[in-house]
């Protein structure tokens, strides 16, 4: 069912020599799921944690579209690690910029999708998504960092620490599925951190709960046998079905202390058994949110190159 999902386009004053100027689709990593961490707002207000990743690709020369992803920026509920949900938040962010009157950008203009985290989550599926759901957008290539492709996996690994952020990737996908189970597992207590969790930022995510286990809020042996939510989370899992079209950056840390260093090589796996052209950039020594910046120059790099290829701008399936 078509809703309405906001987001931010920003075209930088460096002149460009065609009329057809690049735009990235950028989606950002977990902000939570109060409407107060949208990143159109933080960006107004200059508090958006991810600003130096998106001047990077402003500096140079690029327009760059970020959506608020389903429900964080509008009414209702953020579908928080909702895969497909949030990769069609990236692509349709990407028509609505080039559509969107005095940007000077056109809908002939080579797209790239970039997101770390959540981003990485979302960009994973923007690019598998694509052929299907937005063929018409000339997608260049892809990169997706510290992507979380095993939801169960990234729950239990942060029950008792992380509980806020596992918490809230439930509520998302009851939001997004409302045929899930889910006020019915819920203990008192957890009725009311639910409540808490739609309202809350991430850090506040984390600390609310810290040292709180899933169990406190809701019945977890239900949850992970119940046939309908383990087939939801699945559906979240990057490249369980196929991979991007399109040349894909995939990196990752080997020290991540969130998502684990393994996903990144299990989603470099995935796609290239599904015949994706995939680089593999690991990085080493650096936490999570550490490896988001240190990868950005990467990262641009890898889009130089594909925005710049000639052989590039006949259409997204030539791309392989």
């Amino acid at each position: 069912m078509p809703n309405a999902v906001s987001g931010t386009v920003l075209v930088p004053n460096i002149p460009w020599p065609r009329e057809d100027r690049p735009i990235i689709t950028f989606a950002v990593g977990t902000h939570g799921l109060g409407s107060q961490v949208a990143p159109s707002y933080l960006l107004r207000t200059g508090t958006e944690p991810e600003t130096e990743l998106i001047a990077v690709a402003l500096d140079r020369g690029w327009a760059v579209v970020i959506t608020d992803y389903e429900g964080l920026g509008t009414p209702g509920t953020h579908t928080y690690t909702v895969g497909r949900a949030q990769g069609h938040a990236m692509l349709d962010a990407a028509r609505a910029a080039q559509r969107l009157p005095g940007s000077g950008l056109t809908t002939d203009c080579p797209v790239g999708i970039w997101g770390y985290a959540q981003g990485g989550q979302a960009s994973a599926f923007a690019g598998e998504l694509h052929p299907t759901y937005a063929p018409e957008l000339r997608i260049r290539a892809a990169a997706a960092g510290a992507v979380p492709i095993d939801l169960l996996d990234i729950i239990h690994r942060n029950d008792g620490v992380f509980t806020g952020p596992v918490l809230a990737g439930l509520v998302g996908h009851a939001a997004a599925y409302p045929d899930l189970p889910f006020d019915e597992l819920l203990t008192e207590a957890g009725r009311t951190a639910v409540d808490q969790v739609r309202e809350l930022g991430a850090p506040e995510l984390v600390t609310r709960f810290l040292g709180r286990e899933l169990s406190d809020f809701l019945d977890t042996s239900g949850l992970f046998e119940q046939p309908r939510w383990r087939a939801r989370l699945a559906e979240s899992v990057a490249g369980r079905n196929g991979g991007p079209v399109v040349p894909t950056l995939v990196y990752h840390s080997t020290d991540d202390e969130i998502v684990p260093f393994a996903f990144g090589e299990r989603l470099r796996d995935s796609y290239r058994a599904a015949g994706t052209p995939v680089r593999w950039h690991p990085l080493s020594g650096l936490a999570h949110f550490p490896a988001a910046l240190a990868s950005s120059r990467v990262v641009v790099s890898w889009f130089d190159e594909h925005f710049s290829e000639p052989s590039a701008i006949s259409g997204p399936r030539d791309a392989r």
